[in-house]
């Protein structure tokens, strides 16, 4: 018997280091993605607070069915979500025909002018117009009062309409024109010269040949946007607070932030039935995107430009408009009214003033969360793109086993919007002996914003790896050269470019990023995005002109960063020479 036990442990052959790896990045992976998800489920059924034992009931859900202003939170998310989409789809269509399409001047001027309007902070848009449009300060409706049929203010920007509104000028339009302007730049001019050949006119076209073929492209940039109506929080937070107007996100900070006590059972009940809504939505998302194949570039693709003839200078105005109110208008007012003694009062004595800076720059809150949002935004620029090139060579240079669920995993968490999973890790760290000394700490909050942007840069390193040949890694070990060595050698070099990207990216969600940290931040860590939207919301005494400067520096921070990669950055990389 001992023979044969001896036998039985010789052949016993250890998992080689791959299953290893693999585990432990499923697990890693699978505890903060997966994890904070069921706790929200289980912990919906739950009606103790956090840290006490657990008392299972169907209270909280009955609370979830009997109580109107649940419902009606998730009936405003799809409401505010459609309403600005209905209007902000059309027109970022129009202005990508426009860009790539027509021969209006100044095309790829423009284009880049639309990204940098995606990079401007959502905070700095919500209180630039908030500048120009509150009822009592807002300068606009000060304006206008000087004029002899204006008694009252005009505009209101704490309503329905004015949550739509700021949405528009924030990234909404933005965001598709970026998506939209490649695809109808790479479309084959045959069809619509075919079309003018007929007779059809310019509008005919467009609406019977142009936009039927770019379809399949609108279709995907539509669905791609689905999702994000349940990750609107700051401007819901800022313009419908006041009117007592929630969605999802903005109910769920006001049970956890906001209710004393806090209201956990309904959080996560409001937040269990989200989850219900998403795991709907999400298949049938990624159905129609996957449903069918089109081909709109083929080999003999021709790209040509229609002539607007007399409507080009009103094409170009309208697109020079666009532009003002999405970037213009709100930097200008921002930095303007951060010099006014108190904005609106044009008949404030003195009129302009220094004082908001200088209490600013020298507040301790200010201090701290500058170093704070400086220490997560580069910790966050430097780590992400190291660990997500490693886990996009894992998925597609290597054939271990478990990479398809590992890739689900990393796809799954893009379903769960910041809330969402502030939420479920807000219970998971006070929820858990052994991690309740990590809550508050900065540690957590770059584990958090690190691994926000994991499907972005995995995706894009997948790209970048598969642009490469397998004959230069085979080189390199031929001559000796471990993975690592490999790795620090021959891969970052090659896809610099790529890190560079990821970097900066990740640099600017970092110093932008609120609602998924903000359940998770202490006072010793809050940063620059959620001291601003404090001061906008009075958590220190409402400060508008302070708040207004706080997304200034961010801003700056994030323009400082975006010009020091572009110049600096790409001279790391594979250098080309004459």
């Amino acid at each position: 018997m001992l023979v044969q036990a001896r036998r039985l442990k010789i052949n016993v052959q250890l998992p080689p280091k791959a299953t290893f790896i693999m585990v432990a990045l499923i697990i890693t992976l699978g505890a903060y993605v997966v994890y904070p998800v069921i706790l929200i489920l289980v912990n919906s059924f739950n009606v103790a607070s956090i840290r006490e034992p657990y008392e299972f009931s169907l209270e909280n859900w009955s609370i979830a069915f009997s109580q109107p202003r649940l419902w009606t939170a998730i009936r405003n998310t799809f409401f505010v979500y459609f309403s600005y989409t209905a209007i902000s789809f059309p027109t970022a269509v129009l202005i990508a025909w426009l860009l790539a399409r027509t021969r209006i001047p100044f095309t790829h001027g423009f284009e880049f002018l639309f990204w940098v309007s995606f990079m401007i902070p959502g905070l700095a848009v919500t209180l630039g117009w908030i500048y120009m449009l509150d009822p009592d300060v807002g300068i606009v409706n000060k304006l206008l009062t000087f004029l002899p049929f204006v008694d009252e203010a005009v505009f209101n920007i704490y309503s329905v309409p004015g949550i739509i509104f700021v949405h528009l000028m924030g990234n909404a339009i933005s965001a598709k024109v970026m998506l939209l302007t490649p695809a109808f730049r790479n479309m084959d001019t045959a069809l619509e010269e075919a079309a003018h050949v007929a007779g059809a006119s310019t509008a005919r076209t467009l609406f019977r040949v142009t936009l039927p073929v770019m379809m399949p492209a609108l279709v995907v940039v539509f669905m791609l946007n689905v999702v994000r109506m349940f990750s609107s929080f700051e401007t819901e937070l800022l313009l419908g607070t006041p009117i007592r107007f929630f969605v999802y996100s903005t109910l769920i900070y006001d049970f956890v932030r906001l209710q004393d006590p806090p209201q956990y059972g309904q959080a996560t009940a409001l937040a269990s039935i989200t989850l219900g809504i998403i795991a709907i939505i999400v298949p049938l998302q990624r159905w129609l995107l996957t449903r069918k194949r089109y081909t709109t570039v083929t080999g003999q693709m021709r790209p040509g430009l229609i002539s607007l003839g007399k409507w080009q200078p009103v094409a170009t105005a309208f697109i020079v408009f666009i532009l003002i109110m999405l970037i213009l208008a709100p930097i200008l007012v921002l930095i303007g009214g951060s010099f006014m003694t108190r904005v609106g009062f044009f008949s404030a004595t003195p009129l302009l003033t220094m004082k908001h800076w200088s209490a600013v720059l020298s507040d301790d809150l200010f201090v701290n969360a500058f170093k704070n949002t400086l220490l997560l935004s580069m910790s966050t620029a430097v780590i992400s793109p190291i660990l997500f090139s490693i886990l996009a060579y894992i998925l597609v240079r290597t054939n271990w086993p478990g990479r398809t669920f590992l890739d689900s995993i990393i796809w799954m968490s893009a379903a769960v919007p910041g809330m969402l999973a502030s939420l479920g890790l807000l219970w998971m760290f006070l929820g858990t002996p052994f991690l309740v000394p990590l809550y508050g700490t900065i540690y957590i909050l770059v584990l958090v914003i690190v691994l926000q942007g994991k499907l972005t840069g995995s995706q894009l390193f997948k790209t970048a790896f598969l642009q490469i040949g397998q004959e230069i890694e085979d080189a390199a070990r031929v001559h000796g050269a471990g993975w690592w060595r490999t790795y620090w050698r021959i891969w970052v070099p090659l896809i610099m470019p790529t890190m560079v990207l990821i970097g900066t990216f990740n640099f600017i969600l970092a110093a932008n990023t609120t609602a998924s940290i903000i359940l998770l931040a202490s006072r010793g860590t809050v940063t620059l995005s959620i001291l601003s939207l404090e001061w906008m919301i009075g958590g220190y005494g409402r400060q508008l002109e302070n708040a207004g400067i706080l997304t200034l520096v961010i801003g700056a921070m994030t323009t400082v960063a975006a010009i020091v990669a572009r110049k600096y950055g790409m001279k790391a990389g594979v250098r080309q020479y004459q």
